[in-house]
């Protein structure tokens, strides 16, 4: 098989063939663009999202029921890997939990735009005695 040299295509060609790679190469760098304007999903997105939320829900104290019924739509799997690693680190550290601003009742409200599904059983905030 023979090689085409570029120097020996007309000037015509040449220029498609450089426009046409340009524009392969800019619709390759853009693909992520592509699909965010297209609301494709992202499963390694969204996977970073629910280890943080795990993360977050374990440096605020909060239980792993408590946080697979605040984000019904997050994987289980996903969260109990922030929850863990975040657990995991704050031991290592000696770290101690930051306690949350917003109280349990008022998160689980269905004012803040949660539903409360048979997948997530309300939780019931007991007052200590």
């Amino acid at each position: 098989m023979g090689q085409v040299r570029f120097d020996l295509l007309p000037i015509h060609m040449r220029k498609t063939v450089c426009f046409a790679f340009a524009a392969v190469l800019l619709l390759l760098s853009a693909c992520d663009r592509f699909a965010d304007m297209l609301e494709m999903p992202n499963p390694t997105r969204e996977t970073a999202n629910a280890e943080a939320i795990g993360g977050a829900c374990r440096q605020t104290g909060r239980s792993i029921e408590d946080c697979y019924a605040l984000n019904p739509d997050a994987q289980k799997s996903d969260i109990f890997t922030g929850w863990k690693s975040m657990n995991e680190y704050m031991a290592e550290k000696n770290l101690k939990e930051v306690p949350s601003v917003v109280p349990r009742e008022q998160a689980l409200s269905p004012s803040n735009g949660l539903s409360q599904s048979a997948e997530a059983p309300a939780i019931q905030a007991t007052a200590p005695e």
